[in-house]
Order: structure tokens, then C-alpha cells, then sequence
């Protein structure tokens, strides 16, 4: 997840969007427990009902105890021990789709190095620029977010598809909670960037405008370069390719279905004057734009 350029929640949903897969999950009724070191491919999310646990992650401990709600995330190594009788509602679950996640699983005591499980494992929430979620949560309604927990292990509990749905359901709210009560996503998401499917509508819309890569890398919240890239990743060629490739296909379109005079058609298309507009469109197409007009077909 970390790398050159930092991530955020929106860039990671339009790749990945937040669908909630919930693949294991109960009321953990134990005597004093442990379970063994191991790291996490998927979330963990745990609420002490009643007793005392005590839960090293990442090597840090976690004395929890009756009311407490913890969040594990992926890639986090895990010890959790129970240290009196417990009741412990939990769930194992994937918050990013990915196409094989019933190929996952939850991972077992001593089970540590993930790398033949890489395409599996979860991106982690806290690699996410703006968002710092503490393993044991602080929620602003713990009893609101103990009741959707509750419900959430509940129904899952019922094999219907109903039930099936109304438990993801639960888990989206969870999240929204958990990220709402322990991040500023408004603030968070004013710098992040954004997806760029809305860039062939504004595109089309705003064709006889100047369209600079500075100014739609500004509306995408990017760097220039940045941009250039991510727009070339996502449509295979160069912004301004693509804003040319556009002109000139907006111009054949108007010279074979109108007769409209050909200065005005380069206004519409976005093109300086005429004369840039006529050696821009044969260099495209091979023929001027008057002689395009009498055969287009040639």
C-alpha cells in the first residue's frame, strides 16, 4: 500500500470498492483461551461481551475488558489470549472486493508468513493517507456500536439470504462508524484524489474550451505528472492525445452531418483558429477538412 505517492480511501474504493464480506463469525463462549501467534489476512473484529482478554498485536498489548471493541487489520501479527471465561462476538471479514475472496480464509496458530497468500490479503485502512484507527476503538456510541456488532454476528448466524444481506449491511455500517468516529474523512478526502470517470463527460461538455493537463490535474486533486500518468494507465494514451483524439472526432462528426461553415466548426472543437484546426485534422485523418467533407469516405 505505501509507496511514492500516498493513497486515499477514494482513490483505493474506485479500484476496489467496499463490499463487506463477512466469512466467519460467532459468539465465542471459552474458558481462559489462548491462540497463538499467527498474522491476519483479513479484518478481525472482536467485542468482549463479558470477562478479560488480553491481545498482543503488532507487539504492542491490549489489557480488554468487558465492553471493549477491537478492530485487527490485515497483515497485523496477532496474539489473543483470554485470560478468564469470555464471551467474545467476533467476525472475520474482508471490507475491499477482490475477485477471490472465497479463496481466503481465516488464518491459523503459527501461521505467519503470508507471501504465498499476497493476492488475498486485504489493504489495510491504516495505509490510507488520513486515517489512524487505533486496535482498540473508541467509539463515540459504544452502545450503538455494540448493538449493530451484536446484530451483525446474529444474523449471520442464519444461512437465508436475507439474513446473509442484512449482516454485510451491518458491517458497512460498523465501518462507517468506526471511520467516522475515529477519522476527519472531510478533511481526509479534500486533498485526496479523485476518480476520473468524470473526465470524459467534462471533457465533452467543456470541447471548445482550452483544456490544460495543469488545470484537470488540479480538478483531480494531482500532481500534473501524477495525473498524466494515472490518466494514461487508466485510458492508454496521454491526456492531451486523448482531448486531440476527441476534437478531431467531434469535427468529422460535424462535417459529415452538417453545414456548418468550417471556421465555426473549429470554435466548437476547441482548436485556436482555422489554420491550426486544418493541420491538426489532416495530420489525423489524411485529408483537409474541406475535401473530408465532399468524400469522407475516400
Amino acid at each position: 500500500m505505501k509507496g511514492l505517492f500516498p493513497i486515499y480511501l477514494s482513490e483505493l474504493i474506485a479500484k476496489s470498492p467496499i463490499v463487506p464480506y463477512i466469512r466467519q463469525s460467532d459468539f465465542a463462549i471459552r474458558k481462559p483461551w489462548n491462540s497463538p501467534e499467527r498474522r491476519l489476512l483479513d479484518y478481525l473484529l472482536v467485542y468482549i461481551q463479558e470477562g478479560e482478554c488480553l491481545f498482543r498485536v503488532d507487539g504492542t498489548e491490549y489489557a480488554l475488558k468487558s465492553g471493549d471493541t477491537c478492530l485487527i487489520q490485515p497483515g497485523s501479527l496477532t496474539d489473543l489470549e483470554g485470560v478468564s471465561n469470555t464471551i467474545t462476538p467476533f467476525a472475520h471479514f474482508d471490507l475491499f472486493y477482490n475477485p477471490e475472496r472465497e479463496n481466503s480464509f481465516p488464518t491459523r496458530a503459527g501461521q505467519t508468513d503470508l507471501s504465498s497468500y499476497s493476492h488475498l490479503l486485504q489493504p489495510r485502512l491504516n495505509d490510507l493517507q488520513g486515517i489512524h484507527i487505533p486496535v482498540r476503538l473508541k467509539p463515540k456510541q459504544p452502545i450503538a456500536l455494540r448493538d449493530k456488532v451484536l446484530e451483525m454476528v446474529e444474523c449471520w448466524q442464519h444461512r437465508d439470504t436475507i439474513m446473509q444481506l442484512r449482516a454485510q449491511s451491518l458491517a458497512t455500517e460498523i465501518l462507517l462508524i468506526v471511520l467516522e468516529d475515529h477519522t476527519d474523512l472531510t478533511k481526509a478526502e479534500q486533498a485526496a484524489p479523485q476518480p476520473l470517470n468524470w473526465i470524459t463527460s467534462f471533457f465533452s461538455f467543456n470541447l471548445s474550451e482550452p483544456i490544460t493537463v495543469p488545470e484537470m490535474a488540479r480538478r483531480a486533486n494531482l500532481s500534473p505528472s501524477r495525473f498524466s500518468a494515472k490518466f494514461k494507465e487508466e485510458f492508454g494514451i496521454p491526456p492531451h492525445q486523448y482531448v486531440r483524439d476527441l476534437r478531431i472526432r467531434h469535427a468529422r462528426e460535424l462535417l459529415e452531418t452538417s453545414d456548418i461553415r468550417i471556421d465555426e466548426i473549429a470554435a466548437y472543437c476547441g482548436f485556436a483558429d482555422i489554420h491550426h484546426f486544418s493541420k491538426a485534422f489532416k495530420q489525423a485523418v489524411g485529408l483537409a477538412p474541406g475535401a473530408y467533407r465532399k468524400d469522407p469516405l475516400r
